[in-house]
């Protein structure tokens, strides 16, 4: 479902006389459907990088980067969307939404820009909602009001909507009491279940022990880093 072969990222500051940074080269990974992979290394070592090729939000500088049989290296930016829509799913550490949005329809969204009923898209976020324990009462209000931990979830259910053949992970466990960090894990166990090849980050080690199939450390892939 994911194949990155030889990938290499470069960034240009054009505000130091555009010199050229080297921040990853020769990245070569391929995660299986039902397979979860947890991306490894020091800070700065270039796991969100990586994660951020994947989705399409950094342009790599070389190499082959297929998800779901998308070169995301090449695609357009139309393409991109419509990857995005049905396949790649990508849960984030923080909650971005138009002001305003009733709760329910945050995480209903993705489902309703499949075209799903109202009514179905909205059942699936109530339970997803109910899952991890966000109070009935906060589901018709914005999710911008939340606090960090309630925007979380937020973000989790949002992400966990629609059945992703692909799914991105950044610290989906952080700052999460118990009870919640558990809604979180089974959510991933279930999803690996249906098929969905999953490339996290997780410095949980706990939960990376229990949802990971292997480990990739990518100051293999960081120039300056690599042994």
């Amino acid at each position: 479902m994911i194949e990155i072969t030889n990938l290499s990222k470069t960034f240009t500051l054009h505000n130091q006389g555009g010199v050229v940074i080297p921040v990853m080269a020769g990245a070569s990974l391929r995660i299986a459907a039902g397979e979860c992979v947890g991306l490894t290394g020091q800070s700065g070592s270039g796991k969100s990088t990586l994660m951020r090729m994947v989705y399409g939000n950094y342009l790599t500088a070389g190499g082959s980067l297929v998800v779901a049989g998308v070169d995301v290296a090449r695609a357009s930016p139309r393409e991109i969307i419509a990857l995005r829509r049905s396949t790649l799913g990508y849960v984030s550490q923080f909650l971005r939404v138009v002001p305003r949005v009733a709760t329910v329809d945050v995480v209903a969204e993705p489902l309703l820009q499949l075209g799903r009923p109202v009514g179905q898209a909205r059942a699936r976020a109530e339970e997803l909602l109910s899952r991890l324990n966000i109070p009935q009462r906060l589901w018709s209000l914005s999710p911008t009001t939340f606090s960090g931990g309630e925007q979380q979830r937020v973000n989790i259910a949002r992400g966990f909507a629609h059945a992703f053949p692909v799914l991105l992970l950044d610290e989906p466990t952080a700052s999460l009491d118990a009870v919640n960090r558990e809604v979180v894990l089974t959510l991933i166990e279930e999803a690996k279940a249906r098929g969905a090849a999953i490339l996290g980050i997780f410095h949980d080690e706990g939960a990376r022990a229990r949802v990971c199939d292997r480990l990739v450390d990518v100051t293999g892939f960081t120039p300056g880093l690599a042994a």
